[in-house]
């Protein structure tokens, strides 16, 4: 071999090692960059602490509420540090998510035990649109950490079945869809009812007068709208639930919401407190807002911890 040759060869080299220095390790859910800038709002003192402050709390919980904004590109990147942090100070972790449903655990079990490929999971498990960047880097820590992943929903078919017919549908359901709603439905007319109601006559869609019916029957439309809440908000309570009964002692269930679904403990937090009494259940909310530098916070009793992040993309 020519002096040339082995010279050429050596830089080659030489390039090749340099570059794969300057890429570092791969991107993996574990070390992928999730930091953006956010505060974070302690409730129970009134004032703010830091991320890693408030990991070093909640990871004592038995169950974390993450309340987000579904479009919040920061809060999903945060929601990642989170569970990241918590991996360094726990061992046992259970992530669950309003994202998939019940019917669907089995593709999400074997995916995650490696039996089946991610495509096949995904093309039978009805993935939100935004699952690659929102939802997927939780799914892949947890599953390389062997973590069990919940699919804590009902299936929005039985929901829209009950929205439009109320509880009474569960009755007409087989043995096999009854099983994917929670055993025990419970619809009361309290906070949380008046709380949904108004947020659907803010919606132009569910306002009153979009509907040529008598004020009665607004009103039977608008109390099976909310059994239809109430059967999702139950059905992830008893996953939640379940999936604690069924772990090792000391785990903790890290559940993935939007925030309705547990502001002000109510929904399915609620719904969880009932089904886990004496358990310390802690309530994280994710809140966009236009400038980090002048936050009032108004309501404190929303959540126990309320994290701030910049509107639209970090």
């Amino acid at each position: 071999m020519s002096r040339l040759l082995i010279a050429v060869l050596l830089l080659a080299g030489s390039a090749i090692t340099a570059a794969a220095q300057t890429a570092g390790p791969p991107q993996t859910a574990d070390n992928v960059l999730s930091y953006v800038p956010h505060r974070v709002y302690d409730a129970k003192r009134q004032g703010w602490t830091d991320l890693e402050a408030m990991i070093a709390d909640v990871m004592r919980a038995d169950v974390v509420f993450i309340g987000e904004q579904h479009d919040n590109v920061a809060g999903h990147r945060l929601q990642l540090a989170i569970l990241q942090g918590l991996t360094r100070r726990r061992g046992n972790i259970i992530v669950a998510l309003e994202m998939f449903e019940r019917d669907v655990q089995d593709s999400l079990n074997s995916y995650l035990a490696g039996v089946t490929t991610e495509r096949d999971f995904l093309a039978s498990s009805r993935p939100w649109p935004r699952y690659r960047q929102d939802y997927r880097p939780l799914v892949e820590l947890a599953r390389s950490y062997k973590w069990p992943v919940i699919a804590a929903n009902v299936p929005r078919r039985l929901a829209t079945a009950v929205s439009r017919r109320g509880l009474s549908a569960l009755d007409s359901l087989s043995a096999r869809d009854r099983a994917f709603v929670a055993r025990e439905v419970i619809c009361p007319r309290d906070r949380y009812y008046e709380s949904f109601a108004e947020t659907m006559r803010g919606m132009p869609s569910h306002r009153p007068d979009s509907l040529t019916v008598t004020p009665a029957e607004k009103q039977v439309a608008a109390d099976r709208m909310f059994e239809g809440q109430c059967i999702k908000d139950e059905t992830m309570a008893e996953s939640i639930a379940g999936g604690l009964a069924m772990a090792a002692p000391g785990a903790l269930v890290l559940h993935i919401n939007g925030s309705f679904h547990s502001d002000y403990r109510l929904g399915a937090a609620d719904r969880t407190i009932r089904r886990l009494p004496g358990e310390r259940i802690v309530v994280l909310r994710f809140v966009p807002v236009a400038d980090l530098d002048s936050i009032a916070v108004a309501t404190r009793d929303i959540s126990d911890y309320q994290i701030f992040t910049l509107a639209g993309k970090p």
